[in-house]
């Protein structure tokens, strides 16, 4: 049996749980021939076969296996330039799980992921930040990454702000901290939300406390 035959829409599913079943079953059997195959077939002419296979292949990683899908970076990069804004989301949260396993090759990609956040969805948003935090982690690329992510930090809707800047937080130290900072009690007054507020202050106090 080939992994095509176990998507939704081949099994006449309009659900994910298959899609998650099969992510879940390539993790544990590490069929790598089956994760090539979900790859070729994201350039399928039906829609809905290229929605199931960057489900399987997206949900590999975020269930913690990103160094499986990490070979094909180059791949999930071309997607981003795709019409289909399913593909362009699916690929964006594809590369924030395989970042730590290959941030040479995500970082390769890093002016067609800002391309693609200009026009992206908010999830892709979303991923793009988990990207630049992860990015920023390597002292190679913090100088190009970190800038960025603080602009996003900067422009970012007031509901986005407490979970990028709880994303940020491994990549803050001594040198950085101060900018940092300065920037998140800058927006602060912007929260509509004593939640968001609260979230804020112990972002802060983590950083602080470095």
């Amino acid at each position: 049996m080939n992994a095509i035959d176990l998507v939704a829409t081949n099994l006449g599913k309009r659900d994910d749980t298959p899609n998650q079943e099969l992510a879940i079953e390539i993790i544990r059997t590490k069929r790598t021939d089956w994760i090539k195959e979900l790859v070729t077939y994201v350039y399928d002419k039906d829609k809905n076969i290229q929605s199931d296979c960057i489900k399987v292949l997206y949900e590999i990683g975020e269930r913690g296996s990103g160094d499986l899908i990490a070979p094909y970076c180059e791949d999930f990069g071309k997607l981003l330039d795709s019409k289909n804004n399913r593909l362009v989301w699916g690929a964006m949260t594809a590369l924030d799980t395989i970042t730590a396993h290959h941030p040479a090759g995500v970082y390769a990609l890093l002016s067609t992921i800002l391309r693609a956040l200009d026009r992206g969805s908010v999830i892709a948003t979303d991923h793009c930040v988990g990207i630049l935090a992860k990015l920023s982690g390597f002292p190679e690329y913090a100088d190009v990454t970190f800038p960025l992510l603080m602009e996003q930090l900067k422009r970012c809707p007031p509901k986005q702000l407490p979970m990028y800047a709880e994303k940020s937080i491994v990549v803050i130290h001594t040198r950085n901290k101060e900018t940092f900072i300065n920037l998140i009690q800058s927006r602060i007054p912007e929260m509509d939300k004593e939640s968001q507020r609260t979230r804020l202050h112990k972002v802060m106090k983590k950083v602080k406390d470095k």
